[in-house]
């Protein structure tokens, strides 16, 4: 028997980025040094949602989840010495990838690059946005227009380029079930060829090199024969539809390609050495399959459940990858699935699954209609509802967690301090400083005429690629850039989909809601009577807002008023709705790092408007130096994400305003 030949490997990425471009620079060219084939671009919350560094709302974000880049010269600085014209970079960007695509044009033309050989892709998914992670900007037929633009920009000027990167990857961590994922990511990827179908920039007969550029970015789960399944009923449904619908006859431009992020919502902070064989079973999950294998994988950290993790911490998750592609004999097969009558029926009863769904969100009026209606975002948070409530019942088990708790010291987090990397805090000062500095020195009058020329080609119906890329020549930065965009387009504050959602806990008699529902009634009653109002609030720009948004449909449904605005509020905006709710408790939810910027001034500002007695409670991604720092300033308590049972949070809750009030301790039997 002749050996045949192993298959190329995937793209091996890191997801990477923080403090400052030059820190980030150093850390993708060790990486590359490491063995990494890609770069894979994290971008601070400021940058991804159009704010400069100096902006009242990036306080206390600016580079902690990812690399702050304000303009032409930060851009520079993030890729000096790295070739681009030889690399393949991922760029998670959406709301402001038409900035971020431009600068890395202008950057790449600096260094004499051929832009016709540029590979790589920019997210550019705004529908996930508005459902799960939080980054819009704008309302959704303007951002539909930024993303044809792109779309038929690049495939006119960077042939090579994925200009979209339809992401599921945070519906799944909002709650998608496998169905829920590719339903809502096929509608997705239906509106954007629709829109650039109708927008008349590509001609019929080269709509086909469309279809071939559309890539796709999804989330790997630990139940990982469903998920491969689902990997194969992807691609089955994609090929379907590009032919179908859109009449692309070449099987090659209807190949479905995705890359993948492992799931990082199934990580947990309690027995955290348990997440490394998770990240492995994830990824077996979209590379086991060679009919359906992922062309790009990057994993998370062991470690990420607990803070930013360390360079090294990120090595290892590399080195999991290098393993399996380089020791294993995974690429010497053919598809060793092909003819499995299990998998084969698990895929045939996805497939009909979700081109039902996709059928009932087209009759909707599409993806964009179902986000504006409020249908997609109250199903996901009803799902992940649904799915708290079973890991709470114990019906879902998630070892370390809710069974086998018990546990020897970890001797990789004896020192939890130091088992994460942690920024800076002077380091926001110093980018702000730095971005004061390019704006004075560059020719402003060129630059205000460029920002002139970009609100009048919004507008209009112009292609807003080359104003763009007149707009990062001339120095303008990443907020003015989304300013100008705003004052023409407006801004879009997406449907939060708590008040929507169904019960997904019962309260009857003898259930742990039942006898905090009781609690809090009787608090109510002894205050004056009524319910009991807790204001959810999610300071600066994490848009996160699972945790916040299962907090809030518990509170609801244990008796609570609740007050939940969604995301991206300044502290001053959320202490103003405490005080005219007259709120019985804040509650902030905060993943980004930001926390010890932001929540001490939401308490000083409590203070300032004599309310200083209303308990605040945070929770959020939070090491336990800043947690004891956070009590120590008067925080009442802080969740993480180890605390899982949100009955018993809501329960907490009743009792931090007890206390807060001087009325005695009540337990209520269950």
């Amino acid at each position: 028997m002749t050996e045949r030949q192993k298959d190329r490997p995937w793209l091996m990425r890191t997801y990477a980025g923080h403090s400052t471009a030059e820190a980030s620079n150093e850390l993708y060219r060790r990486n590359l040094a490491k063995g990494q084939t890609g770069l894979s671009v994290a971008f601070d919350l400021p940058t991804q949602t159009g704010y400069d560094s100096d902006h009242i709302l990036a306080r206390g974000e600016v580079g902690r989840v990812g690399v702050p880049v304000a303009h032409l010269g930060d851009m520079r600085r993030l890729f000096q010495d790295i070739p681009l014209e030889q690399m393949n970079t991922s760029m998670t960007i959406n709301a402001t990838a038409m900035w971020l695509l431009a600068m890395y044009q202008v950057v790449a033309e600096e260094q004499g690059a051929d832009v016709t050989k540029l590979q790589g892709t920019t997210q550019n998914d705004i529908v996930k946005e508005y459902l799960s992670r939080g980054t819009h900007v704008f309302p959704p037929g303007p951002s539909l227009r930024l993303t044809t633009d792109m779309i038929t920009y690049t495939v006119n000027n960077i042939p090579k380029w994925n200009p979209i990167n339809i992401c599921s990857y945070h519906l799944q961590e909002a709650g998608a079930t496998p169905v829920q994922e590719i339903s809502y990511a096929m509608s997705t990827a239906i509106a954007v060829l629709d829109a650039v179908r109708d927008s008349g920039q590509v001609p019929a007969d080269r709509f086909g090199d469309v279809v071939a550029r559309i890539s796709f970015f999804v989330n790997a789960g630990v139940r990982f024969v469903e998920e491969m399944c689902k990997m194969r009923a992807f691609g089955r449904i994609w090929d379907q539809v590009t032919r179908e619908r859109y009449g692309v006859g070449n099987p090659k431009q209807r190949r479905f390609r995705y890359g993948v992020q492992v799931n990082s919502l199934g990580l947990t902070e309690a027995q955290p050495e348990n997440n490394v064989q998770r990240i492995v079973l994830e990824m077996l999950a979209v590379t086991l399959s060679k009919d359906a294998r992922a062309r790009a994988v990057q994993l998370p950290a062991w470690n990420e459940a607990l803070g930013l993790p360390r360079p090294w911490d990120q090595q290892w998750s590399l080195r999991i990858q290098q393993v399996l592609a380089h020791e294993s004999d995974l690429l010497e097969y053919d598809d060793i699935f092909a003819g499995s009558h299990v998998i084969e029926a698990k895929v045939a009863a996805l497939v009909e699954e979700c081109l039902a769904e996709i059928e009932r969100i087209q009759r909707m009026g599409g993806a964009m209609a179902a986000v504006e209606s409020g249908y997609l975002k109250s199903q996901l948070v009803s799902s992940h509802a649904e799915r708290r409530a079973r890991i709470e019942a114990g019906e879902e088990k998630i070892v370390g967690v809710n069974c086998y708790e018990s546990t020897e010291p970890n001797p990789l987090t004896a020192d939890l301090d130091t088992a994460i990397m942690t920024v800076d805090p002077a380091n926001e000062a110093r980018v702000v400083a730095s971005l004061h500095a390019w704006r004075d020195d560059r020719d402003e009058a060129r630059a205000q005429e460029s920002l002139s020329a970009l609100k009048k080609a919004a507008a209009g119906s112009d292609n807003l690629m080359a104003a763009t890329l007149e707009c990062v020549r001339s120095g303008v930065t990443t907020g003015e850039w989304s300013w100008a965009l705003r004052d023409v387009f407006g801004e879009f504050r997406a449907p939060t989909g708590v008040s929507s959602a169904p019960v997904a806990v019962a309260a009857e008699a003898g259930t742990p809601l039942a006898a905090v529902r009781a609690k809090a009634a009787r608090t109510a009653e002894q205050l004056g009577g009524g319910q009991l109002r807790l204001l959810v609030g999610k300071p600066g720009l994490d848009g996160h807002s699972n945790g916040a948004e299962q907090i809030a449909v518990r509170a609801r449904d244990a008796g609570f008023e609740v007050v939940y605005q969604g995301i991206r509020l300044t502290p001053e905006q959320i202490v103003s709705a405490a005080v005219a709710e007259d709120v019985h408790c804040v509650g902030l939810s905060i993943l980004s790092g930001s926390h010890a910027e932001l929540v001490p001034d939401v308490l000083a500002r409590m203070r300032d408007e004599g309310a200083g007695d209303v308990p605040v409670i945070v929770g959020g991604i939070i090491p336990s130096a800043d947690a004891a720092a956070l009590r120590a300033a008067g925080v009442a308590a802080v969740f993480t994400p180890k605390d899982f049972g949100i009955t018993e949070i809501i329960g907490r809750i009743v009792d931090e305003i007890r206390k807060a009030n001087h009325l005695d301790p009540l337990e209520v039997p269950a």
